[in-house]
């Protein structure tokens, strides 16, 4: 059968019709389903074929030893990786006495539908066997975002011809094996087969699983129940060390149909004993067949419709970057939304990449998006920065250093990143973290938050760095030997980004511990340490070109050679793998954005003229080898007047993943680049800025873009912005409060139930527009698709 190339253009979801092998991996990522506690994969119902098998749990891993070829001090000597856990999705199925399997006998239809509204993937299959017996497919299967341990299969088997045997065998199997992630034996030894086996239980047509990781000890508990309907069946549940399994049989006339409904529930502990996370499990397990499939599916809905009602972004004009940006947002929600106190992993819960760990980027790109579409989520990604504190502590005492060190790379809170010059010494993760509680507190009004959770976060990390910098004889503050975010540059001083983020920490500190006394006296902040936090922020380096009227990346950045971009060939990029760092690391070529990153997240340090400048000098170094660059550059695109420029980042950031641009995906989504969609939308064409003058809005349509719209929730708010060419309209409502706003500077009051619309003024010529390096404008990257 025909299969197509790309996935189906829906609005409120994302398809994929016919059957494609090569592909198969790329699919299973795009269809995962998560609440951010449990994560599935959209691997098929049998199991098999399989690229990426995928069962996680939010903060399960195991433990292995990092070797180095030449160790040194405070390097970490234990590694973490995201493991399998006991899987409870898959479901076989045979025909008479032949396996379902697609590759086999002919395959009629087969469609897969990502629905974004129900949360819920769809499959529907048409299948023969070899022998000829015809049968018709249709499972649905939902990850709960209303009952967090749970998630829930509708599979529904049709005999098209008959009379035919079926049977069905329902599983949890541990200890599958993960894809490679470390060529060194000694890594991969204990990720071969994690689990020890604790215990098994089985009842009617349910069953319990107990395992222990055998390093991490961190205790497992999957329990499924079964409700059969449709059909006579006879049903039987068996279980050993790694399978639990029910088979149910059954003989089926032409016509006659076979529904069988799968809730599997899912705990994992270090702390409570192996029968509380049985009881924890079986508890869930067993509300879930109470409830059954279909209030299962209204509560999801019903959240969901909740979610979309505040926050969706309409794009009118274009079909594939509305499915694009409705994908982002869905995905970004699926990784916060139910993590409660545990990280947001690079990859979410999509697959094995980055070995599960998260990085600065979920502060720096996704906690803006949740702060103004899914607050909660946010508040409870930073309790769990906060609940590692003392990891993070002892981090900063290792390195000779005050204060906390949050880590580059972890799950648990402890560093897991070997390669310093672009690990440890990236210290501006800890005004990242900072920075979120900072806008958080500022878009949410919750200063409860701020007190119990911000100010912690916000003293330790102000104390790294007054301890991380220097004074020089002129009284100004350095901050030597650091690397900032482009990761073609590295062990820099004072590079702009880092020292306007550690700025804005400091004085964000200060003003918090003078809010929050008693917790500041709880930490022993003094009012002169405080004086010192603002005196220090005042005195912070922030380096300029006088020569070239620009500001620089970092110290002396302007002054280093470029890079030879038109020597470069198109097929030598990414540049890391085809060139050594250290060359890298002394020339100006930028990975992705930095200082333009610096422009947008800290704006009101730059003027106008000074933003435009600094963007055109740093397009033409800007390669982009990194998934996170686009969606930045398409903000500042707009910011300074280049919408065509800003439409064709937006468009490659809405397809990096969907397009898989950089044919990286089959281990999982970049959850902070489908961020960066949103920011590119909202921030970019709506011109949304946030500081601590409140919220400022510029926005402005861009072809092929002919209406746009967003919403965002702002204490206890939500404001919904409408965009037409000429004007736009600003509508508040879930309050009895006015909102003060800027519309193009002009500061106005949005009233409860008063639409208030605005009109846009004319875009003032931007001049001439910037040049990219040689093959990499997003024109060409997206012709090229790398």
């Amino acid at each position: 059968m025909r299969h197509s190339s790309r996935f189906d253009v829906s609005a409120w979801g994302i398809g994929w019709t016919g059957w494609d092998s090569e592909r198969q991996a790329r699919r299973e990522s795009v269809f995962s389903l998560s609440n951010g506690h449990i994560g599935w994969r959209g691997t098929l119902d049998e199991g098999d074929p399989c690229e990426v098998s995928g069962a996680y749990l939010n903060g399960l891993f195991e433990e292995h030893p990092m070797p180095y070829a030449e160790d040194g001090y405070g390097y970490p000597d234990v590694g973490e990786s995201l493991i399998n856990a006991p899987d409870g999705k898959v479901i076989r199925l045979l025909v008479g006495d032949e396996p379902f399997d697609i590759r086999e006998g002919r395959l009629t239809t087969h469609t897969q539908f990502l629905d974004f509204r129900a949360g819920a993937l769809t499959r529907e299959v048409e299948w023969t066997s070899p022998a000829g017996r015809s049968v018709r497919v249709r499972s649905t299967r939902l990850v709960s975002l209303t009952h967090r341990a749970v998630a829930a299969i509708d599979y529904r088997v049709t005999a098209v011809s008959g009379p035919v045997e079926i049977t069905v065998l329902s599983e949890i199997v541990a200890n599958e094996p993960l894809p490679p992630v470390h060529p060194d034996d000694r890594v991969m030894e204990p990720l071969e087969r994690p689990f020890e086996p604790v215990d098994h239980t089985v009842s009617g047509t349910g069953a319990t699983m107990l395992h222990r990781t055998r390093r991490s000890g961190i205790h497992v508990a999957v329990a499924m129940e079964h409700d059969i309907s449709g059909a006579d069946a006879s049903c039987g549940t068996d279980a050993d060390d790694d399978i639990a399994r029910t088979t149910v049989t059954a003989r089926l006339a032409a016509g006659d149909s076979i529904r069988i409904v799968k809730f599997v529930a899912h705990e994992w502990s270090d702390a409570v004993t192996d029968a509380a996370l049985r009881d924890r499990a079986e508890a869930a397990v067993s509300t879930a067949a109470r409830l059954g499939w279909d209030a299962l599916a209204t509560q999801q809905r019903a959240c969901l419709d909740e979610y979309w009602d505040a926050a969706d972004v309409r794009i009118d004009g274009s079909a594939r970057l509305q499915q694009a940006a409705r994908f982002a947002q869905f995905q970004v929600l699926q990784a916060a939304a139910r993590a409660e106190v545990r990280s947001i992993p690079g990859k979410g819960l999509t697959g094995p990449g980055y070995e599960g760990h998260t990085f600065w980027d979920a502060e720096a790109f996704v906690l803006p998006v949740l702060t103004y579409t899914l607050p909660d989520a946010a508040a409870d990604a930073l309790r769990w920065r906060r609940s590692t504190l003392d990891h993070a502590r002892h981090r900063a005492k290792q390195l000779h250093l005050a204060g906390a060190a949050f880590p580059w790379r972890t799950i648990s809170g402890r560093e897991c990143s070997g390669y310093w010059p672009a690990g440890t010494v990236a210290f501006h993760i800890n005004a990242d973290i900072a920075a979120a509680v900072i806008r958080h507190v500022r878009a949410t009004g919750d200063v409860d938050f701020e007190g119990e959770v911000g100010v912690e976060i916000l003293v330790e990390t102000a104390r790294l760095w007054v301890s991380l910098g220097r004074w020089d004889d002129a009284g100004v503050f350095h901050i030597d030997g650091i690397t900032g975010p482009d990761e073609y540059s590295a062990l820099v001083d004072d590079n702009t980004f880092t020292n306007l983020a550690a700025q804005s920490n400091l004085r964000g500190a200060a003003e918090a511990a003078r809010r929050h006394p008693g917790e500041a006296r709880r930490l022993r902040v003094t009012d002169e340490e405080i004086g010192a936090w603002e005196v220090t922020a005042d005195a912070m380096a922030v380096p300029f070109d006088a020569q070239r009227n620009v500001h620089e990346q970092s110290a002396g950045f302007t002054r280093r050679e470029r890079w030879d971009f038109e020597a470069t060939a198109k097929d030598q990029y990414p540049l890391q793998d085809h060139f050594p760092y250290f060359d890298l690391y002394r020339k100006q070529v930028l990975k992705q954005a930095d200082l333009v990153l610096a422009l947008q997240f800290h704006h009101e340090c730059f003027t106008e003229d000074e933003t435009a400048r600094a963007f055109a000098y740093y397009e033409e170094l800007t390669v982009r080898d990194s998934s996170l660059s686009s969606a930045t550059q398409s903000v500042v695109a707009a910011w300074v007047g280049h919408l065509g420029l800003a439409i064709d980042y937006l468009t490659e950031a809405a397809t990096i993943d969907l397009d898989d641009l950089r044919d990286d995906i089959d281990d999982g989504l970049h959850v902070a680049a489908l961020a960066g969609v949103w920011t590119a939308v909202v921030s970019g064409l709506g011109g949304m800025k946030d500081g601590p003058d409140g919220l400022a809005f510029s926005p402005r349509l861009a072809e092929p873009t002919t209406g746009l719209g967003f919403g965002i929730r702002v204490a206890g708010a939500v404001l919904r912005v409408d965009v037409e060419a000429d004007a736009a309209t600003y509508t508040l409502t879930a309050t009895e409060q006015p909102l003060r706003l800027r519309h193009f500077g002009e500061e106005v009051e949005v009233r409860p139930g008063a639409p208030l619309t605005l009109p846009t003024p004319p875009l003032a010529h931007p001049g001439p527009a910037p040049t990219q390096p040689r093959g990499r404008s997003p024109r060409e990257v997206l012709e090229s698709g790398a």
